[in-house]
């Protein structure tokens, strides 16, 4: 659900800003429309547009009155180098797929930003020479697409090396520059006291370069939360920590600060549902917070069958809910209304704990179908492991099946 090495120099980025290349100005393969405003491209949810069961935007757009959509994820190249791809593997540059998802949303008066990074695979921060360099591969991305918005997701394993970050702040600050009217927003890991230490050094990192994009963004999940409360609590915490780092009053921070959740159950196992995303929204709202988003479109709409929170999945929630549920507090951010009126929060049913298999054993060897328990939960083995925790990763040897 989430995810090298010669780069395309420094002269070239060079040539990039001394050109001006500005691609809400410039002509470009996709037609650029109109910006929307801010506020949209705030609320925009991630949608894979490659990956993961895409849903029909269109779709969405005439259920919900979704007007924008956050793109995920552009990586470097798999096989390396410093060039922007879809997922480490679709080159940009070559892409007709994507712009044809931009195409259909823009045709119905929407659009579109781009995230970079995001969990897995290599980013352009870590193998690009420089900021200058980096910020010319994303250039690309701008202007092929016409984009009026671009989130930075900074989080594991990028954000913990010093010299990535360095490349993707600088990248920013040159896009924000030599893109004038560019939205940027720059996402990382949330936890219960805000961010953590790497957030924070990316924090320190923007101030050092004097940096400030419309907003920094924090995933409150993934990292013990239960609810929205201990979602709102981060916030607030977080907002401390803006304050701290930037000099800016209370207000000023909320103003910067944004939210990216994860819709019914996230990887670890937490829940969040309908109420606890209004609840979340009623926060932000009544704060002026920059930012409402979630992870993500291609999981809002039930799994078939229903399984009550027992496993987490790309494609779908894991609780019960109507098609484009969370979408619709994304509208509510941005200040539309959904065509229908405010559905009443589904709970979801507690999951009933089923009995627990063998216990894991890290010395045994486990092949695919065979089954253990670990920390409460059952998991079933995808493949020949040994000595691999459980744990539930998407990229990892174990499937969560639900507690026991």
């Amino acid at each position: 659900m989430r995810r090298l090495r010669a780069c395309l120099g420094a002269a070239a980025a060079v040539g990039l800003a001394a050109a001006g290349t500005t691609a809400l100005v410039a002509g470009n393969a996709s037609g650029a429309t109109a910006a929307l405003s801010n506020r949209w491209y705030a609320a925009a949810p991630y949608l894979m547009p490659l990956d993961n069961d895409p849903p029909d935007p269109a779709a969405i757009m005439d259920a919900t009155g979704l007007k924008a959509f956050q793109l995920a994820f552009v990586l470097a190249p798999n096989g390396g180098g410093c060039s922007p791809t879809w997922g480490g593997t679709a080159p940009v540059s070559s892409d007709t797929a994507v712009q044809s998802v931009i195409n259909t949303i823009r045709g119905k008066g929407g659009d579109v930003s781009v995230s970079i990074g995001g969990y897995g695979g290599t980013k352009l921060g870590q193998v690009c020479s420089d900021a200058a360099a980096t910020a010319a591969a994303y250039q690309q991305v701008i202007t092929k697409y016409g984009l009026h918005a671009i989130d930075f997701d900074l989080e594991e394993p990028e954000y913990e090396n010093t010299a990535a970050i360095k490349n993707e702040i600088g990248a920013a600050k040159i896009l924000q520059q030599n893109n004038p009217g560019l939205y940027v927003s720059v996402t990382t890991a949330g936890t219960a006291d805000g961010t953590g230490w790497f957030g924070k050094q990316m924090l320190l990192e923007a101030k050092s370069q004097g940096f400030t994009p419309n907003n920094f963004s924090i995933m409150p999940f993934d990292g013990g939360f239960n609810g929205a409360a201990s979602q709102t609590s981060a916030l607030t915490n977080f907002n401390a920590i803006l304050q701290s780092t930037f000099g800016w009053d209370q207000a000023t921070a909320y103003a910067h600060e944004g939210f990216s959740g994860m819709n019914g159950r996230s990887d670890t196992g937490e829940i969040f549902t309908q109420a606890d995303f209004q609840t979340v929204l009623d926060y932000a709202t009544s704060h002026n917070m920059d930012r409402f988003t979630f992870w993500s479109l291609n999981r809002d709409r039930q799994c078939t069958p229903p399984d009550n929170g027992g496993r987490t999945s790309g494609t779908c929630s894991s609780v019960a809910q109507n098609s484009w549920d969370f979408a619709k507090y994304s509208v509510r951010f941005a200040g539309a209304t959904p065509p229908d009126s405010t559905p009443t929060p589904t709970p979801t049913p507690t999951p009933t704990p089923t009995a627990c298999r063998t216990a894991w054993s890290s010395s045994a060897v486990y092949t695919a179908g065979d089954e253990v328990s670990y920390n409460k939960h059952n998991w079933k083995a995808k493949w020949w492991t040994q000595n691999e925790t459980p744990a539930a990763t998407d990229w990892g040897p174990w499937q969560d099946e639900g507690t026991c």
